[in-house]
């Protein structure tokens, strides 16, 4: 009977320790500091299958709860049946927290936290309590957040499978990934704070930002994609003062892309959703960013 008892508990905390659908918070040490990270699991989530994630970094002196209203990706999520990830970056104010991505930003860049070996922690954390589909973990995240999307691009391509930044370049002067890694970048012409042509925007953080076409010129030549772009004009489908094209860079290796998103008079935004502050500039409801980047994932697995 005492055997039965103690095997039951056992089995009582295993599966308490394995994530159910709704949301919950992590809090990990990572290099002596405490880390932590929120999580989404779908409602049709079942743990005997293998499921991918999206990991989306929030922008510059904002926080993972932030990125949870501001992207909508809890909804595509549940749409289409993956986890997101949400991890807080670093900071003195909690709310008010970045990301180390290379030349930008704030505490995290001036003491050069290693957010990278934060991003693996989370990844074996969440490995440990889910059924993650290691060839379908994705990367997204807004301004200093997307900029950590090219730097896990770079340096985690063997966990990366694809990335799709939103209104933030590359903050490192080349990327050096170990396999191709194909990526979706969605930019504003008119954003005013991580300008499309590169240099100093405004906000507070100083930072020289290098220019979109710095971004898209490296991961064509990293993935070797043809330097011959097709360009698609999109559906003006909605008279919001914007209109959308795609510039696609195709025939990578293994069948790599880089995709161009650009949003004539877009701001600092996240295409579809409607920002929470008026001077981040037009977010065009032409597209929905959720469902290109999570249609764009889906092609592009480690394969």
């Amino acid at each position: 009977m005492m055997h039965l008892l103690a095997t039951l508990a056992i089995l009582l905390v295993a599966d308490e320790s394995h994530l159910s659908p709704g949301d919950s918070s992590r809090t990990l040490k990572v290099d002596g500091s405490e880390r932590s990270y929120l999580v989404h699991v779908h409602p049709q989530y079942v743990k005997d299958t293998p499921t991918p994630v999206v990991l989306a970094f929030h922008g510059g002196g904002a926080n993972a709860r932030n990125m949870v209203a501001f992207s909508g990706l809890n909804q595509k999520a549940d749409q289409s049946g993956f986890i997101v990830v949400y991890p807080d970056g670093s900071g003195r104010l909690e709310r008010m927290l970045t990301f180390n991505a290379g030349n930008c930003c704030g505490q995290a860049a001036a003491r050069n936290v290693d957010d990278v070996a934060f991003v693996r922690h989370i990844l074996d954390d969440l490995e440990g309590i889910a059924n993650v589909d290691r060839n379908r973990v994705f990367a997204t995240g807004m301004s200093n957040g997307a900029m950590m999307a090219y730097r896990l691009a770079s340096e985690m391509s063997d966990r990366i499978a694809a990335i799709a930044p939103v209104s933030g370049p590359m903050g490192t002067k080349d990327c050096r990934p170990g396999r191709a890694v194909s990526v979706m970048h969605f930019h504003g012409e008119a954003d005013e704070f991580a300008p499309f042509s590169g240099g100093k925007g405004r906000g507070p953080s100083g930072t020289e930002f290098y220019s979109v076409d710095h971004s898209i010129s490296a991961w064509v030549n990293a993935n070797g994609c043809n330097k011959s772009p097709r360009v698609i004009q999109l559906p003006d489908r909605e008279k919001d003062g914007t209109t959308v094209k795609q510039v696609r860079y195709e025939s990578g290796k293994e069948g790599a892309e880089v995709v161009l998103v650009i949003i004539k008079g877009g701001g600092h935004t996240w295409p579809g959703n409607e920002p929470r502050m008026q001077s981040l500039g037009a977010s065009t409801r032409d597209i929905s960013a959720n469902d290109m980047m999570w249609e764009f994932f889906q092609q592009h697995p480690i394969k």
